[in-house]
């Protein structure tokens, strides 16, 4: 008599104590995030120079974008665990400086430019890192779910952050503020240091597969550089992450600009003001966090590439029809659509992502999907203003909605991408 060994069931993600432990640095990692920023906003109003504030808030956004991919690089390298316990050590340090500088010292712009900088170039470590770090600490099928629950967490960092951000500014000023951002970041570290990673399995190719997806190059690269072209081109020749790379450009270009500059463009000429703007912001973070449950919940979606482009082909009807509705209550709805629909998609392509590209090159891959998100897109912003400048917010977010809707469409028209689907 033959007895078949029945192989244990695969423990939900949202039920897993090494995920749990993430998520929980995770989230304490993106509250500090949203309480430094306004920590610094409001430090850098208090110099008294509008100008300055400016190039304060504007000083971060220059390594992470000149940086970003070698930040990648250095992931792929070191290990994901080991570059987010660096960066977020490396930001506890420098903001918990600030706050002892503060309050000693009034804030000066050439202070806060150099904190900024600082800053940016930690998170340009920091985001390829921990966009690779979730296929180390469970199984390919949890991945989706993990993506759901780091959106929750993220939706949730907002929401919290924002508001403690402000009572601390409020209770003793910008240095407050800093220090509590540099006590989360310092708390996410036990955390993370008690993280138990797995090596990651060899990714399954179909007998189509070119030579450069079935397997990295066994020949170790000499510098830095190399590893960084060498990702680059993996990618192009990459069946799927090319495709996908490419879907995220556009998506991104097309909605980082109105959802974000557009929107507060429109509730000025529709006399909404700052209350009718948080509405909306708020209908879109729900429907968002409703798509994070949605998967958190379900842990996987069937035929997750042909999902995902048409949830940013739907999506991007509704950023259109954002600036032609007359009231707040109907922005606010669709809002909410167009992050219910938004929000899974990304989630299922940050999926996709991470189950598709080879271990020996996640960070990499990981770090050129962050580039559009935090370095291309908000180029739009300039082009956003210009644009609503000339012809007005209707025009412009109609044509924001085409270029979404074109990177959904080149996802359609692509075979291996529609067809695309996550592990079981």
């Amino acid at each position: 008599m033959t007895v078949t060994a029945v192989e244990a069931p695969e423990r939900p993600a949202h039920r897993d104590p090494n995920v749990l432990r993430w998520l929980g640095a995770y989230t304490a990692s993106m509250i500090g995030d949203s309480i430094y920023f306004m920590a610094l906003a409001w430090a850098a109003a208090r110099t008294g120079s509008a100008s300055g504030t400016g190039l304060v808030l504007a000083a971060g956004s220059i390594p992470r974008a000149l940086l970003m991919l070698g930040g990648g690089v250095l992931a792929d390298r070191l290990g994901p665990r080991r570059v987010v316990i660096g960066s977020d050590a490396a930001r506890a340090v420098l903001v918990l400086v600030l706050a002892a500088v503060l309050v000693l010292t009034a804030p000066t712009v050439g202070v806060l430019v150099v904190v900024a900088l600082l800053f940016g170039a930690v998170d340009a470590l920091f985001l390829p890192a921990v966009g690779a770090l979730p296929p180390r600490i469970s199984t390919p099928g949890q991945l989706a779910r993990i993506q759901g629950l780091r959106a929750l967490a993220a939706r949730g960092s907002s929401i919290i952050g924002a508001p403690m951000g402000g009572v601390a500014v409020a209770t003793g000023g910008p240095s407050l503020a800093f220090a509590a951002a540099g006590v989360l970041f310092a708390l996410s570290l036990p955390l993370l240091l008690s993280l138990r990673t797995r090596p990651l399995p060899e990714p399954e190719t179909s007998g189509e597969a070119s030579a450069a997806e079935k397997a990295p190059d066994t020949e170790k690269t000499p510098n830095a550089w190399n590893d960084l072209v060498g990702g680059l081109r993996y990618i192009r020749r990459h069946s799927l992450l090319g495709p996908l790379m490419l879907v995220i450009a556009l998506s991104e270009l097309g909605f980082v600009g109105p959802l974000n500059l557009g929107l507060i463009m429109l509730s000025e000429q529709r006399g909404w003001g700052a209350a009718g703007m948080g509405w909306i912001v708020a209908g879109f973070a729900g429907g968002a966090a409703g798509s994070a449950l949605l998967l958190a919940v379900r842990g996987r979606v069937p035929r997750a590439g042909l999902v995902m482009c048409l949830m940013a082909l739907v999506g991007a009807v509704g950023i259109a029809s954002l600036a032609q509705v007359p009231t707040v209550a109907h922005a606010a709805a669709i809002a909410a659509f167009v992050g219910l629909t938004a929000g899974l998609a990304g989630a299922l392509c940050g999926a996709l992502v991470q189950t598709a590209a080879d271990p020996a090159y996640l960070g990499r891959v990981t770090s050129v999907s962050t580039f559009f998100t935090y370095a291309i897109a908000p180029l739009s912003y300039p082009v956003t203003g210009a644009a609503v400048a000339l012809w007005g917010t209707g025009p412009v977010f109609v044509v924001s909605a085409a270029v979404c809707a074109s990177g959904g469409a080149t996802g359609l028209a692509l075979t291996g991408l529609r067809r695309a689907e996550l592990p079981r």
